[in-house]
């Protein structure tokens, strides 16, 4: 088969989103499913909303542009701030977007009221992770703008957490957004019909408390995609985190010394220069059998990648990814197979370099 490529087990997928749906459904918590890690792939697209997702989000309206040529006709979100200069692709093509800013939303309502078409608005709440967000403080005003402009109508608020900063979606932080969600109907006389209580980092909130407020919807992608859990990586009880594999070919093997000689300046992508012990006078007496991997940053995140037991990620340029195999049997011509986070997932998926495969694997 072609390399390097992308494995994905599509029934992992669906297992995780059915799981995480069936959970989240009593506690009165739909799911969207997110879909920017695979370019919006329409076959995991429909893998989703099969598995009972209400709607898809991306950050991209490229993607999501895609997903309505694809067929789908669920809702779609754009997950990011729009920008001004693609207003009018929004209000074509996205059902609901998260905003925060006033010129942003008066664009909207433009572009909205040119298609005659009703586009609805979540307002981000800044909650302390210090990304998109209105401050608590503003968040009525900025309400009664939504409310007061043409072709937009108010779905909700929202919140993003643990991604800039790491902030936990905790009882305090979900509790507050109930508050201000409260605050908005009374203030607007009016009812939401969104709270959106943030992305996969927010699970563990929402599968171990007693008391979800007004929370009724979570936005999941790296739980689904992979089965773990954002705040720490630990994989979520009951679900598959094999759902993804990057498999690349070995195109050298070589023994060669531990360290560099010569001396030493930036890296290629400027990391150094380093103080190396025992580099810069030549070469070294310790050696070790060292593997080239056509596979490099142009088509994957290396600091994402978990190489095979008992071989070592020594460094990646542009093209090359470049292993520590011990004595293991590697030879040119093999293929390895990498385990990827969401990093990696995702630049697998954006880089022509790497081919998509259908796979099924053997849950462990």
């Amino acid at each position: 088969m072609i390399a390097p490529r992308l494995e994905v087990d599509l029934g992992a997928v669906r297992h995780n989103a059915q799981h995480l749906i069936a959970l989240l459904a009593p506690k009165g918590i739909r799911v969207i499913g997110v879909t920017k890690a695979v370019l919006a792939w329409d076959r995991l697209a429909a893998v989703l909303l099969s598995a009972g997702a209400s709607g898809l989000g991306d950050s991209r309206i490229e993607n999501l542009g895609a997903l309505r040529r694809s067929g789908v006709t669920a809702p779609l979100t754009l997950l990011r701030s729009p920008m001004l200069s693609q207003v009018d692709s929004i209000v074509r093509i996205a059902d609901v977007s998260l905003n925060t800013e006033p010129r942003v939303l008066a664009a909207l309502s433009t572009a909205a009221a040119r298609h005659q078409s009703l586009h609805s608005v979540v307002l981000m709440v800044e909650l302390g992770d210090l990304r998109e967000g209105v401050a608590t403080t503003d968040v009525v005003d900025a309400a009664h703008v939504v409310c007061g402009l043409r072709g937009l109508t108010l779905a909700g608020i929202g919140t993003n957490l643990a991604c800039r900063s790491g902030v936990v979606p905790d009882q305090t932080k979900m509790d507050e957004l109930s508050a201000l969600a409260e605050q908005v109907e009374l203030a607007c006389g009016l009812e939401l019909t969104t709270v959106s209580g943030g992305n996969s980092a927010s699970l563990g909130w929402a599968l171990s408390t007693d008391d979800v407020g007004r929370v009724d919807e979570l936005r999941l992608g790296e739980a689904i995609l992979l089965g773990v859990d954002p705040l720490d990586r630990r994989p979520i009880e009951g679900l598959r985190g094999d759902a993804f594999r990057v498999v690349a070919e070995v195109i050298e093997v070589q023994t060669k010394p531990t360290m560099p000689w010569g001396r030493l300046a930036q890296t290629a992508f400027g990391d150094g220069p380093r103080a190396v012990e025992g580099a810069g006078a030549g070469p070294g007496k310790e050696t070790r059998r060292q593997a080239l991997v056509a596979l490099g940053r142009q088509d994957v995140d290396p600091e994402g990648l978990t190489s095979p037991a008992g071989t070592t990620v020594l460094g990646a340029s542009s093209d090359h990814l470049v292993l520590d195999v011990g004595d293991h049997d590697v030879t040119v011509g093999d293929e390895l197979t990498f385990e990827p986070d969401y990093s990696a997932v995702l630049r697998a998926s954006t880089s022509r370099f790497v081919t998509r495969v259908e796979v099924v694997t053997t849950s462990r």
